[in-house]
């Protein structure tokens, strides 16, 4: 399972944080930050879920309020928009 978190789209209600600890405060730049994640060209930041993470992973992306966050199974298909 892969997670897609758009930063430029996040507007710092940091409701992903609540849910899930890989998504930390970023005061300063007033985002939130996915830990451990890797920017693509397109300035998405991206991570594979670790096992038993999955459920934590969801409730971020369907916490946030701009859909800054997408989760994807391991065939690719979306799960969480």
């Amino acid at each position: 399972m892969r997670i897609e978190y758009d930063r430029d789209t996040c507007i710092g209600m940091f409701q992903c944080v609540a849910e899930w600890d890989e998504f930390e405060r970023d005061e300063d730049a007033g985002k939130a930050v996915l830990a451990d994640s890797e920017e693509t060209d397109d300035g998405v930041f991206v991570r594979e879920v670790p096992d038993g993470a999955e459920l934590d992973a969801k409730f971020a992306a369907r916490s946030c309020p701009v859909d800054a966050i997408a989760v994807y199974d391991d065939d690719g298909e979306q799960l969480i928009p």
